[in-house]
């Protein structure tokens, strides 16, 4: 199943995973709710998924916890526009068997797909060569300090830095206001902000310059 909100991207994958003897796309969806039925109604068929991370509605990092009480065992395989070293760690933390770059070529997402239908988690040698290290020696290489955030706090430094307020991001997430506001404030404190003005600007500013990566 794929789960992109941009409708030429769905239809690319198809046409390249159809041309494969031993895979077929059973399921489309454009945003988290759609997405969520579908799994509902082809659950039986789906045997992985190719999940986005910025979808219109609900964030992938949400959807894929309403896919796994759906379906524990599924597979997902997130497919993003975003950087790597950013986003693969967290798309492991909350359940995902793999991470692939839209700027990747399609041997690669299909390699991918196996791997993780294998059982097997898929990232770059780049990201495996990171993690391991990270593991065996306990170093974390010198990032930026959004790399301190969780998991929870990334997903609201990036929906404010779209431009959400508390309250749109209480609903998105379905999570009660005041828990979304000591976020915000553990956000500033982690990234050194003075204000509510500071992070949104620094999230805004933050977003800007990923979305310029991936389209260079």
């Amino acid at each position: 199943m794929l789960v992109d909100d941009h409708a030429m991207m769905r239809h690319g994958i198809t046409l390249l995973v159809n041309k494969e003897s031993d895979m077929q796309v059973c399921a489309e969806a454009g945003d988290g709710g759609e997405a969520l039925a579908q799994l509902k109604k082809n659950g039986r068929r789906v045997d992985i998924v190719l999940l986005d991370i910025t979808l219109k509605t609900v964030p992938g990092f949400e959807v894929i916890k309403g896919m796994h009480l759906l379906k524990p065992t599924l597979p997902v395989l997130f497919v993003s526009m975003h950087d790597e070293e950013v986003y693969a760690e967290r798309a492991l933390q909350v359940g995902g068997r793999g991470y692939v770059s839209k700027q990747e070529t399609g041997t690669v997402l299909l390699t991918a797909i196996r791997e993780v239908l294998k059982g097997n988690v898929y990232l770059s040698k780049k990201m495996h060569a990171k993690l391991l290290r990270k593991i065996s020696t306990g170093y974390t290489e010198p990032e930026q300090l959004i790399s301190t955030l969780t998991v929870s706090e990334f997903e609201i430094f990036h929906l404010i830095g779209a431009g959400h307020s508390s309250q749109e991001i209480a609903k998105l997430l379905n999570r009660s206001v005041n828990t979304v506001e000591t976020h915000r404030f553990n956000i500033r404190t982690k990234l050194n902000l003075r204000d509510g003005a500071d992070l949104i600007r620094y999230a805004s500013q933050w977003n800007l310059a990923e979305l310029r990566k991936a389209m260079s």
